[in-house]
């Protein structure tokens, strides 16, 4: 009796495991076969919107589905995020975020989430870093980071930087370097790239972080002089332009914006790899590369895991400037 016991206990054992390794690739084998949906949570016409437009038309023709970008902004992220960590956790609904909408929020946000920070949303593939360059107006006379730093520590609480929203990574960057420095920098929040250099330019504010792809034409002018960049190295289009972190009392210093593709928690993994294995061969396409330097937003490949835990690290590092430069969202 135990032996029969025994026998049909291997059956159902080995039934179980061929189900599972049946049901495994089955489940993202026919993904997709409808229209699948990536939030953006900004408007048109941003670095992120245009990435995820990029990605999308790689995926429709990949997959021969309809890929549509719906854009959500408001609440400084708040809205796509928990939007998309309510969505059905099926892979049809996914979002590309930045550093402020993932890494940042969770400390700044605080009490205002919907969503748990760790586990409502699941990271698919990390897609760029985008670092911000330091530009003031040429008629400011300032040739370098050390003189700007100067002219601050020679007028407290006169000095303004224009950043994209109370809280982001540049916001965050001017918080750091006059906490770190005791210089104090004024932010002014804008709503666009294109208006915070334009009011640097007409003498608004004193200077502004943004990426390379929105100051570089003005700075080929020779309307914007670039001062120092916010990443922990030096860029290569701006090789003669200092690296904030080669300041004194700085090393170390790398605060940097970056994009990344998440679906809800709870995402199976099978649609996980399938997603990412996807949106990886849409990133590496020759045309988007060149499209996403041109944005000055640089390309690195990670696994979901790794991307996992680079949030995790990001979260901290932000939690600790968020806390220490006393920022605050109203």
């Amino acid at each position: 009796m135990s032996h029969v016991i025994g026998r049909c206990s291997l059956i159902a054992s080995a039934f179980a495991a061929l189900v599972l390794l049946a049901g495994a690739p089955a489940l993202a084998a026919g993904f997709p076969d409808r229209t699948v949906t990536i939030i953006v949570p900004f408007t048109a016409g941003g670095g992120l919107d245009t990435i995820a437009r990029m990605v999308g038309e790689q995926l429709n023709k990949a997959w021969q589905q309809p890929v549509v970008v719906e854009n959500l902004p408001g609440a400084n992220g708040l809205i796509a995020t928990s939007r998309v960590a309510r969505s059905t956790p099926d892979g049809y609904t996914f979002m590309i975020a930045g550093a402020g909408e993932v890494a940042v929020n969770p400390t700044l946000m605080k009490g205002k989430l919907t969503y748990d920070p760790v586990d409502g949303l699941t990271p698919l593939a990390f897609a760029a870093r985008i670092p911000n360059v330091v530009v003031v107006s040429k008629d400011r006379k300032i040739a370098s980071f050390q003189d700007f730093l100067a002219y601050a520590k020679a007028n407290p609480g006169k000095v303004t930087y224009a950043t994209g929203g109370v809280g982001n990574t540049q916001h965050l960057a001017g918080g750091l370097i006059s906490e770190k420095l005791g210089v104090s920098l004024l932010p002014i929040p804008y709503k666009g790239a294109a208006q915070q250099v334009t009011d640097v330019i007409g003498g608004h504010v004193d200077a502004t972080l943004a990426s390379y792809a929105v100051v570089q034409p003005f700075i080929s002018e020779g309307r914007l002089v670039p001062l120092a960049v916010s990443s922990a190295e030096r860029l290569p289009a701006l090789p003669n332009v200092p690296a904030i972190a080669e300041t004194p009392g700085l090393a170390g210093f790398d605060v940097i914006n970056w994009f990344g593709f998440l679906a809800p928690g709870g995402t199976p993994e099978p649609i996980v790899n399938a997603l990412h294995d996807a949106l990886t061969k849409a990133l590496e396409n020759p045309a988007v590369q060149e499209r996403m330097k041109s944005l000055g937003a640089y390309y690195v490949r990670m696994t979901p895991t790794e991307f996992k835990a680079f949030i995790k690290e990001e979260t901290a590092k932000f939690a600790d400037i968020v806390q220490k430069s006393g920022i605050t969202v109203e």
